[in-house]
């Protein structure tokens, strides 16, 4: 009798056990993971169901004019709470359930005085660290300090620098701390919180520096720094700065989220242009280390590899998303690899460890001839040979828009008013029509992996810039070198009336085959710009019902059901199959996305998908769920 007792308490305890919601699944770093997949292995909303998926509650930051920008938050969700960042760098816990504020943090960054940035305020997300013992710390990186914050109160550690502080700016040439922000979260390896910077296009000088510091998570104490740009004639890569020019050159900071192989303690920086942007006479050489993926060791701060995407950059083409890692199969090989989306339309995909590129990276001519006083352009250019390019390059007469014979003779009119050329024609002083634009191609959105497709996963603008210089007048104090954008006046625009010069979509989200290195499919994003689709000139014109809206904030995220999550920059918020790009559902939104979408998975069992919207004071997180 007492053995059918037992028996009969086991069977009703797993009843009950199977009857229980699923467990919770938490959003722990700003990428998902370390590596910055952006995957969730969360399978509760696929495609048979996402149609149930509606709005269920909104956050509001506390910013206020004159001056928030775009809200790019990513949130993180950990132990039930979400850790979201606002424009003005200060960060905020809410209740992951229902959205309530729990406790806000304002580190008043605002009152260092204005951005120089030409893209407003703004700061993508957070990270948070734990000690052995389970103690938890929210790092926020704003403007010139590091703090950690009590995850419980929102209050500053005492133990840690200064009142809870660290400067981020007491380093050579560093000192004008009104011109240091932050715009990435930061990267935590075991006790180490690691941070890069943002550096205003705007300061055309003996620039501040692209340094990356590490600093110990207990106390503050600066553990290692590295210069992206050489500091000696004997540091690696100083000798492709001719004419000792690393001495007065600076930027080439790591602006973009940066990733981590935690089990090999391996770093990895997407750097940015050396100054000025589009101006490189003052600069000779490859300008190593900027415009690369550089590895580092994350205990020491010590190189282990680098590869260089763009040789003495003239374009913006900075390196703008964070590196993906993942695992791929090649040939019957399985390699850990690193894949880097970039502005100019290449994912470059090298062995994580080594550095070695999946695939051939070939050296290619390509223009050199330049109409700007003592400007001298790289004379070649890394090409991948696999994947191809996820998005157009380049500008030829046979891309004018041809919507309308008319829109045609004229696109082709207004071209031909620019310099045209392939991928990597300098800039000019009567302009060149760039393409991808100095936006992207890919931006700070950047790419997801689907490990189960290996599938990259990216959003792209297909939009045509101006690149055009001027001399220097004298007229701008933050500007030393003698040619720069800041004096280009005047002349046309990459459009007709508002209409932009080639056809559209104008936005698209491609998947990379990476096991191939091939492209999987390639769908239009977005509805497309109101103004364009209204146009006078294209009335009684039937349009695509996606025409792609030129919108590069923020890219994808995929989970295990199948289904990728964006938001379109039209109001909407998309879902589509992960196989297929398939567009499979949308939601209106209050605004138009501005983030990296997260989800996560609850103590109750609910699965939510965030999303942040919105600039200025027009602006929310959205949260969905599925409903009855």
């Amino acid at each position: 009798m007492t053995r059918q007792i037992a028996l009969l308490v086991v069977l009703v305890a797993g009843s009950i056990a199977g009857a229980q919601p699923p467990g919770p699944v938490e959003w722990l770093y700003y990428g998902g993971d370390q590596g910055g997949m952006k995957y969730s292995p969360l399978t509760d909303i696929g495609p048979e169901n996402v149609q149930r998926l509606q709005a269920v509650w909104e956050w509001k930051h506390w910013d206020t004019p004159p001056a928030p920008g775009f809200f790019e938050s990513t949130p993180l969700m950990i132990d039930g709470v979400l850790y979201v960042t606002t424009p003005y760098n200060n960060v905020a816990a809410l209740d992951a359930e229902t959205g309530k504020e729990r406790w806000r943090f304002d580190g008043k960054a605002e009152e260092l005085g204005p951005l120089l940035s030409g893209s407003g305020w703004k700061l993508r997300g957070t990270a948070v660290w734990r000690d052995s013992g389970g103690r938890m710390r929210v790092f926020l990186n704003s403007r010139h300090r590091l703090l950690s914050l009590d995850p419980q109160t929102g209050k500053p550690d005492p133990s840690f620098g200064s009142g809870g502080a660290v400067l981020l700016t007491d380093l050579p040439r560093l000192s004008d701390i009104t011109h240091a922000t932050q715009s990435s979260p930061p990267i935590v390896y075991r006790d180490l919180v690691i941070v890069g910077s943002q550096i205003p296009d705007r300061v055309q000088q003996a620039d501040p520096m692209g340094y990356v510091q590490a600093f110990d998570a207990r106390t503050g104490r600066r553990v290692w720094h590295f210069s992206v740009i050489p500091q000696s004639a004997s540091d690696p890569g100083a000798e492709t700065w001719e004419n000792e020019s690393w001495r007065k050159n600076g930027h080439a900071n790591v602006w973009a989220p940066m990733t981590l192989d935690e089990p090999r303690g391996l770093l990895y920086l997407p750097t940015s242009t050396p100054s000025s942007d589009y101006y490189g006479g003052d600069r000779p050489g490859a300008n190593l280390f900027a415009e690369s993926l550089v590895c580092l060791d994350a205990t020491t701060g010590r190189m282990k590899w680098h590869f260089q995407m763009i040789h003495h950059g003239l374009w913006d083409y900075d390196n703008p998303a964070a590196p993906n890692l993942v695992t791929i199969t090649v040939n019957g090989r399985r390699i850990d690899a690193v894949a880097q989306v970039t502005k100019q339309g290449f994912a470059y995909v090298f062995d994580r460890v080594t550095g070695e590129p999946v695939w051939p990276i070939v050296e290619r001519p390509v223009p050199t001839d330049s109409d700007v006083p003592g400007e001298k352009p790289y004379p070649t250019q890394p090409f991948p040979s696999k994947p191809p390019a996820f998005v157009d390059q380049g500008v030829s007469l046979d891309d004018a828009n041809d919507l309308t014979a008319e829109i045609k003779v004229r696109a082709q009119e207004q071209m031909q008013r620019f310099r045209l050329g392939p991928l990597f024609t300098p800039p000019s002083l009567r302009g060149t029509l760039q393409r991808p634009a100095q936006v992207g191609g890919a931006n700070w959105g950047g790419a997801a992996f689907d490990p189960e497709t290996g599938y990259l996963i990216v959003r792209a603008t297909r939009s045509v810039g101006v690149n055009r210089i001027g001399k220097n007048d004298g007229s701008d104090p933050l500007v030393a070198v003698p040619y720069s954008n800041r004096f280009a006046v005047g002349g046309e625009n990459a459009s007709i009336d508002g209409i932009p010069l080639t056809a559209p979509p104008y936005s698209v989200l491609t998947a990379v085959d990476l096991n191939r290195g091939e492209i999987a499919w390639k769908v239009p994003l977005g509805e497309g710009d109101p103004s364009v689709r209204n146009h006078p000139l294209l009335k009684g014109v039937t349009l695509p019902a996606r025409l792609g809206s030129p919108n590069n904030r923020g890219g994808a995220m995929v989970t295990r059901s199948g289904l990728v999550f964006i938001g379109g920059g039209d109001g909407y918020f998309y879902a589509f199959e992960t196989k297929t790009g398939r567009e499979v559902w949308r939601a209106k939104v209050p605004f138009a996305n501005t983030a990296n979408p997260m989800t996560y998975r609850t103590r109750a069992g609910r699965q939510f998908i965030v999303l942040a919207t919105g600039a200025g004071t027009e602006h929310a997180l959205v949260a969905f769920a599925p409903t009855d």
